[in-house]
């Protein structure tokens, strides 16, 4: 692959496995907007000799510059708090990488990206036959760096945690998935009876 081809999929990995701040950024301009175009509204009607919609402007001045004493501990406690909030989500909206639940498999033809519920799936199934239960007696969770599987085995027959482990990390080989999570086997104490 040349360089400019091998940029080209990196970027397709990462806008796949990543996701968009699209959402925030427009949410957070749309506030910003509604805020902007009040103030205008409020500064026009003042210009034109107009009764204002809300608050005069200078009513606002007055009130911002009299805080906190015109105002109640309380109320701005909780405007305090609200501010807080939602300035953290927008702020760990901005900086938290915000993966989604995809996995990338190499491949030197094109970019391969994985859904983790799809690769889940599949170790279920060979977590499944490894163990000799039924599907709905395994449980595969998938995160970045580690696949949690959970095996509720049938009364009376053991099941290996060994072999579970070992199928579901020949799994993970198989299909190539860059990098390899960890693999963590849990074998319930209490089986299901008559699976």
């Amino acid at each position: 692959m040349t360089d400019e081809t091998s940029r080209l999929t990196a970027d397709a990995i990462h806008r796949e496995t990543h996701s968009s701040r699209a959402v925030p950024s427009v949410i957070l301009a749309g506030l910003l907007i509604v805020a902007c175009l009040y103030v205008m509204l409020e500064a026009a009607l003042k210009a034109l000799g107009q009764d204002p919609w809300l608050t005069s402007p200078e009513d606002a001045a007055a009130w911002v510059g009299s805080l906190p004493g015109s105002a109640s501990p309380a109320v701005l406690a909780a405007a305090g708090a609200l501010i807080f909030i939602v300035g953290l989500i927008f702020l760990l909206a901005a900086l938290l990488p915000g993966r989604r639940a995809r996995l990338t498999i190499p491949n030197d033809r094109a970019a391969v990206v994985v859904d983790a519920e799809v690769l889940a799936s599949s170790l279920a199934r060979r977590a499944r036959l490894a163990a000799g239960v039924a599907p709905e007696q395994v449980l595969v969770t998938i995160g970045r760096r580690l696949v949690d599987v959970q095996v509720r085995p049938t009364s009376g027959t053991p099941v290996s945690e060994r072999s579970v482990r070992e199928a579901v990390e020949d799994e993970l080989v198989r299909t190539s998935v860059d990098p390899i999570p960890e693999v963590r086997v849990a074998i319930a104490e209490s089986g299901v009876i008559g699976q």
